[in-house]
């Protein structure tokens, strides 16, 4: 996938248009350390970007192949082209997350990142949503969780608020057993 290339012409539609983003999945996860293959660009927009940018994207070819309030995943004919997935957030959380995200430099763009925190709260929502992600969702968790200076106890309200807090005690089992 041309990363840079699809970046690039998102940030900038996104960027002209003053909407709120920040880059999020596997690639937010690697501009915190974890390195690991990924086919997609994960972005995550305030909600009421939606359909703007849902436009945008079939403009440049690409078709919507799931919109629901909360999420749209797009696919295009063309491989480098790649598969955008965008997560659609409301207020409050919208500026909580926009507002602590970081700056980083990602294929030669300034892009936010929302915290680590933020990112294991939304893998949390995903185990909720999609047990079949727990495996992997679980193993990013972990990794942020070790991250110097992360926020435990944020973490931990994040796995109790959905019901899971013994998945969060079995992370820390294997976080103290290493």
């Amino acid at each position: 996938m041309n990363f840079p290339g699809v970046l690039e012409a998102v940030l900038d539609f996104l960027n002209c248009k003053r909407r709120r983003h920040a880059l999020v999945g596997a690639l937010a996860m690697a501009c915190h350390g974890l390195q690991r293959a990924t086919g997609d660009i994960d972005l995550m927009l305030d909600f009421e970007t939606q359909a703007d940018t849902v436009a945008f994207l079939e403009s440049l070819g690409y078709e919507t192949l799931h919109r629901s309030d909360g999420y749209s995943t797009h696919i295009h004919p063309l491989d480098e082209m790649g598969r955008p997935d965008v997560l659609y957030v409301t207020e409050p959380m919208a500026s909580e997350i926009f507002e602590k995200a970081r700056t980083v430099s990602f294929a030669g763009r300034a892009v936010p990142v929302p915290r680590p925190e933020h990112l294991a709260a939304m893998k949390v929502f995903a185990i909720r949503n999609d047990s079949s992600r727990t495996f992997q969702e679980m193993a990013d968790i972990q990794f942020i969780l070790e991250l110097p200076g992360v926020d435990r106890e944020e973490i931990r309200s994040y796995f109790v608020k959905h019901d899971l807090e013994d998945r969060y005690d079995e992370i820390c089992r294997i976080i103290e057993v290493s």
